[in-house]
């Protein structure tokens, strides 16, 4: 037990080094100018460069991710960024008020794909039916399934 206890530890540090270099897989970068003054209310600040924001798509195709952002913009979660399939922090944002809303996630609107962001996500692939593992907290090739899965569907209407 000691040993399996160990282990995650030693992949979750690995794993949070590993964010921090940007260097781990289905984790790259994308480009996003600063919003207009006006539409900068829920921002603590702005440099008014261009910022890099960490994206997660977790398999996801280009255009499965432009379906996820046009169905969070759609339905109101909040999702006003360009279709541009990189789930970067606003359109994780929006999918934590989702998560949130149906009681899949607790943890503040950040962003940052965490532990409980992708429990929550695991909570709602589960209830749509596209998702049948354990809710770890762990992006692993079923939650990519699942997720892609879900993004079909949800992008079909879009």
């Amino acid at each position: 037990m000691r040993a399996n206890v160990l282990s995650r530890t030693l992949v979750s540090v690995t794993a949070v080094a590993g964010l921090a270099a940007g260097g781990l897989a289905g984790a790259g970068v994308g480009y996003a100018a600063s919003a207009p003054a006006s539409e900068q209310s829920d921002q603590v600040a702005s440099s008014g460069t261009a910022v890099a924001l960490s994206t997660s798509n977790w398999g996801l195709s280009t255009a499965q991710a432009v379906g996820v952002q046009c169905w969070l913009h759609n339905n109101d979660w909040g999702y006003n960024g360009p279709y541009d399939g990189l789930l970067g922090t606003n359109s994780w944002k929006a999918l934590q008020r989702y998560l949130k809303f149906n009681g899949w996630y607790t943890g503040p609107i950040d962003g940052i794909v965490g532990g409980g962001t992708v429990t929550g996500f695991q909570k709602l692939l589960k209830n749509w039916g596209y998702y049948s593992g354990p809710v770890d907290g762990i992006v692993g090739s079923g939650t990519e399934a699942a997720f892609s899965k879900w993004a079909d569907y949800i992008g079909e209407a879009c």
